[in-house]
């Protein structure tokens, strides 16, 4: 008889080879899916993760993209990360990144079209105090009332959804626009953008901070009591509690500062590649830096080179839309496959298959 049983301990082999396998899984099943399109499912792959780097013709837009897609998914997911490992679920970045942004490039047009060292400042000061607001009503809900910061936490970012259109269509949209929805180009206005540092390279202050936040996570976990305390509420939330770690604590930190993160992520983007607040400006990075924190295994190192793989997939996947002719469902849809196969591999570094004989009577 075959019966599912946990493992004393986490398998350190299969938690490191769970990335990889699951990356491989995905081009397999996505490699059918595009088959099942009537594409050719090799050419497809080679789209997605070989032409953006090597494609002579395309190689040289897509690699300086590739750090424009990374920067926020890296800054988002790594604040998640310290979250998820403490046991706060904070699913609704993708609502405090269009917090972030809204309130960001309010503040840059509140001053156009002046001049002034400080404006850009300022702005990232806004983008990282809506995002930290935002995400302070599922914590604070949490922490008095008990609900769940999933719940709330996701519902909210229909409601951020739904301000954005607002003010693309209201207070921020451009009067100089011909009515138009939107707002200003802040890209075009000196004192608020966020420009390419350095040139053909795609690196911005939002590229930067992501770094940061890399390093910064890395020290917060391995030498910082803090990071002691998550790792702690994480794998042992009874033994957290004997050692006196606030678990209300540790729900406003977490998600305070996955919202600062996921809200300067919103504003750096509206600032930089996207250059203005619009309807359509989400573009759905606060839900696939879930996908980058998992698959990154919750380690700032790991979120990197995940942030790195993932916006790969968003360049390649545009690319084999334009090339191949592939719907841009079957792209999401394959990028949903990571997570999936991910999360599927990693039963196996906490449970194992194991044959228990009959019993004889």
């Amino acid at each position: 008889m075959i019966r599912l049983e946990k493992r004393p301990t986490p398998s350190r082999f299969w938690t490191a080879a769970t990335p990889v396998l699951a990356v491989l899984a995905t081009m397999v099943a996505g490699g059918l899916m595009f088959a099942a399109l009537g594409k050719d499912p090799f050419e497809a792959i080679r789209t997605i993760f070989w032409d953006p780097l090597f494609h002579p013709q395309f190689s040289g837009y897509s690699r300086p993209q590739l750090l424009v897609k990374a920067g926020p998914l890296i800054l988002i997911a790594v604040g998640l990360s310290l979250g998820f490992r403490a046991g706060v679920w904070n699913i609704g970045a993708e609502g405090q990144y269009i917090i972030g942004a809204i309130c960001g490039a309010a503040v840059g047009l509140a001053f156009y079209p002046a001049a002034g060292w400080y404006i850009f400042p300022l702005m990232v000061a806004a983008g990282a105090l809506g995002g930290f607001v935002w995400a302070m009503i599922p914590a604070v809900l949490r922490t008095r009332f008990n609900t769940s910061e999933i719940l709330v936490s996701l519902l909210l970012v229909y409601v951020a959804q739904a301000l954005l259109a607002s003010m693309a269509l209201g207070v921020l949209r451009n009067p100089d626009g011909g009515g138009f929805p939107g707002s200003r180009n802040l890209s075009q206005y000196p004192a608020a953008s966020n420009p390419e540092l350095i040139a053909g390279t795609g690196m911005h202050w939002g590229v930067v901070a992501a770094f940061v936040a890399v390093i910064t996570a890395f020290v917060l976990l391995q030498r910082h009591i803090l990071g002691f305390h998550i790792k702690l509420a994480g794998q042992a939330p009874r033994a957290a509690r004997f050692a006196g770690v606030s678990s209300a604590g540790l729900v406003l930190t977490c998600l305070g500062v996955s919202g600062v993160l996921a809200g300067m992520a919103g504003m750096f983007e509206v600032a930089g590649p996207s250059g203005k607040i619009s309807i359509d400006f989400a573009s759905g990075y606060g839900f696939t830096a879930i996908i980058v924190a998992f698959l990154g295994r919750l380690n700032p190192v790991g979120i990197l080179l995940a942030g790195l793989l993932m916006a790969l997939t968003y360049i390649g996947g545009e690319l084999a839309q334009f090339m191949l002719g592939l719907p841009k469902a079957s792209i999401q849809a394959f990028q949903g496959m990571l997570l999936f196969f991910l999360l599927a591999f990693d039963l196996t570094s906490n449970y194992r298959l194991r044959l228990r004989r009959p019993e004889v009577a």
